[in-house]
């Protein structure tokens, strides 16, 4: 076997070829293109159709019952099973898994122990969580040929249904908790709750995140927590709680978790991933511990998504800030200010300060503009994301914090 493809379009000759079924798109019908281009066996759910085309000699044909796990199962062996070398380490969760996938990698490189890690911050911040199948034991690979002893992988709910983390084996499984989302794509929250319990239940050693802890070595109950449970995960593999705790006075959160945007106007700004009315809650009432000034929150909801969230984004927003302001974020298909509209259905009528800007950079900068000393502007919902999807096709460049930096040397230069 020379290559293992699930795209006709990339098939070389020699590749095995594993016909899927996606969402829009089923590989079945893109057989022939993957025989023309050089495939040498074709793995399908579906016997050859009669009378549609032939076969020809040479090339093997194998019908399984699932594709997705044929082609997981494939991968690994394709490269050398390399989750069986690893000690592998899988987050999954509503809010936390990615925070809490970092801490259990600095913990564990601290104690002098070698560990990969993938996160939606690793793969470039482009609305990916879990790559592909493939591209997921291919990295795998890369960390066993590096020397490394652990894998820790953040396992998003669509990974989980796409069998896009097949033919691995988790030495231990973490949930840190479950609340209503993605039900644009799972349609259920019994649906959405099954998948993650489901992985949760695939572990060797299975934990689930406390409601509550006594540690206060990151700033908010909720990274605290995240902390507790990397602790937790790290206890089990054998090493010490105050080796643990010890090894996270030096961690930094990721990329868009409460990060600081640094300036001198004597306000602070932050950037942080916040997207569901939970982990917005967090973030803001976290936020509003640690400042006497104002809030002024920028911040909208991803398009083709649950949007019965949204107007429960918009309450939670009112209840901890001074200034909203409701923007763009991932509209794709639908329009910004049916968005925006439903969010501010969840505002109550008698708070005051609500602006609606539909551009982001433009939100950004009346957010600046309008800030005073001791204020807080809390920018939420792209985080670590380095593009936004405007039309439902293309991935345009953005990032908050790039948007931040520019406006802020803007007002550097016409100051001199």
């Amino acid at each position: 076997m020379a290559g293992i493809e699930f795209d006709s379009r990339k098939v070389k000759p020699g590749d095995t070829y594993v016909a899927i079924r996606g969402q829009n798109f089923d590989g079945h019908d893109f057989i022939p293109e993957a025989i023309k281009n050089g495939a040498a066996e074709i793995i399908a759910e579906k016997a050859p159709p009669p009378g549609r085309w032939k076969l020809p000699k040479g090339v093997r044909y194998t019908k399984v019952a699932d594709s997705r796990q044929a082609l997981g199962e494939l991968a690994s062996k394709f490269y050398g099973e390399p989750s069986k070398k690893l000690k592998l380490i899988g987050v999954t969760g509503t809010k936390g898994k990615t925070t809490t996938c970092h801490l259990i990698h600095h913990i564990l490189t601290k104690l002098g122990k070698k560990a990969g890690l993938i996160t939606s911050i690793t793969m470039g911040g482009y609305h990916v969580t879990s790559p592909d199948v493939i591209s997921f034991h291919r990295l795998l690979q890369r960390m066993v040929n590096r020397g490394c002893e652990y894998a820790v992988i953040e396992v998003s709910s669509h990974g989980i249904d796409q069998k896009r983390i097949a033919g691995a084996r988790f030495d231990v499984t973490i949930l840190t908790n479950i609340a209503s989302e993605h039900l644009d794509y799972h349609k259920t929250y019994e649906a959405y709750k099954k998948i993650k319990i489901s992985f949760l239940n695939s572990g060797k050693i299975m934990i689930i995140s406390p409601k509550d802890t006594n540690l206060n070595i990151l700033p908010g109950k909720f990274n605290n927590l995240n902390a507790e449970t990397a602790i937790g995960v790290v206890e089990k593999l054998g090493f010490s709680k105050a080796d643990a705790i010890n090894a996270l006075q030096s961690f930094e959160l990721p990329l868009g978790r409460l990060e600081e945007v640094q300036n001198d106007l004597g306000f602070k700004i932050y950037v942080d991933f916040a997207h569901t009315p939970d982990s917005l809650g967090a973030v803001l009432s976290y936020l509003r511990s640690v400042t006497g000034g104002r809030i002024i929150s920028v911040f909208g909801s991803a398009g083709e998504r649950d949007s019965a969230k949204r107007p429960k984004m918009g309450k939670i927003a009112a209840k901890y800030s001074d200034i909203i302001i409701l923007t763009l974020e991932d509209p794709r298909t639908e329009k910004p200010e049916s968005i925006i509209s439903q969010i501010r259905s969840g505002i109550p009528k008698n708070f005051e300060m609500v602006l609606e800007i539909v551009d982001r950079k433009k939100a950004i900068r009346k957010a600046i503009s309008l800030a005073k000393q001791g204020d807080i502007i809390a920018l939420l919902g792209k985080g670590h994301e380095k593009s936004m999807n405007l039309d439902g096709k293309t991935e345009t460049p953005w990032s908050d914090q790039k948007a931040v930096v520019e406006i802020l040397n803007k007002l550097k230069s016409k100051k001199r």
